[in-house]
């Protein structure tokens, strides 16, 4: 069950009307990384966790607080909208026709489409897709895809804060950027308490002989240059086997020949055939 609080979750209130930051905003809200996915992400990580209950609880209330992070960032984007010139992208060709060719000036669908409020969408308009968020039922691969989400969302967040210097803006994304830290910190610790009981490696209880044992912990030089040598040269791995350099990647298997498709498929002939 879910209730609604009128108040908001911090402040979101702007300075000034700014279409454009107004736009940019929509990144953090239904962005492959904004609130959108972490929230929706979240939620079903917990709905979905079996037997584990403090971290369903733990994914239940940062996916909760999620919502509250949407409600502040639409908020936000709605007063930059409130007073703001609808022709601001064409005022934008006309004084800069470079800068509104890279920048794009105003969402024009706020006014069109929003009535001057927020949409489900990204900066560039594409909307919202569920296949942005991950919940596999494994915890230990769920925290780390929820540490990237966090990481991703935080530097996102980091590079809007330098593109506004509205102090009203720059509040309520100094208070994203603090809860962004914390979740990743949080995500973490979860992630390390699995990792003590479970191993490194996700899924930990995968039988030994399914693996090619021949190719545990091996870095192959694929790509031009040695540079990548040093990162496991006389190391070992946090499964705690030792790491292996090989510097001409080997090749285990022949040439591949496939046997011609059926006449009623209509291939190409083969050119040994003709």
């Amino acid at each position: 069950m879910f209730t609604h609080t009128k108040k908001l979750q911090y402040h979101a209130k702007p300075s000034k009307p700014d279409p454009l930051m107004a736009k940019k905003l929509q990144e953090i809200l239904g962005g492959q990384y904004g609130e959108m996915s972490v929230m929706n992400q979240y939620l079903f990580q917990g709905w979905n966790t079996r037997g584990n209950e403090k971290f369903k609880d733990m994914l239940l209330d940062t996916g909760t607080e999620e919502i509250g992070h949407i409600e502040m960032i639409a908020t936000m984007i709605a007063q930059l909208l409130d007073d703001a010139p609808v022709d601001a992208q064409e005022n934008a060709y006309k004084s800069d026709p470079a800068v509104a060719a890279i920048m794009g000036g105003m969402n024009p669908q706020h006014a069109i489409v929003n009535g001057l409020g927020a949409a489900p969408k990204d900066s560039v308009g594409v909307p919202w897709n569920g296949n942005y968020i991950i919940s596999s039922g494994n915890l230990l691969a769920d925290l780390r895809a929820n540490i990237n989400a966090e990481s991703q969302g935080r530097l996102q967040v980091s590079r809007l804060y330098h593109m506004t210097d509205d102090p009203g803006v720059r509040d309520m994304l100094g208070f994203l950027l603090a809860r962004d830290t914390m979740h990743q910190l949080q995500w973490i610790e979860a992630a390390k308490e699995i990792e003590d009981r479970e191993g490194i490696v996700v899924p930990y209880d995968v039988p030994a002989d399914w693996e090619v044992k021949e190719v545990n912990n091996i870095l192959y030089n694929f790509s031009e240059g040695e540079e990548s040598k040093s990162m496991v040269e006389g190391k070992k791995a946090a499964d705690g086997r030792e790491f292996r350099y090989e510097s001409t990647p080997v090749a285990f298997a022949d040439k591949p020949i496939l046997k011609p498709a059926p006449p009623s498929l209509h291939n190409s002939t083969p050119m040994d055939k003709m």
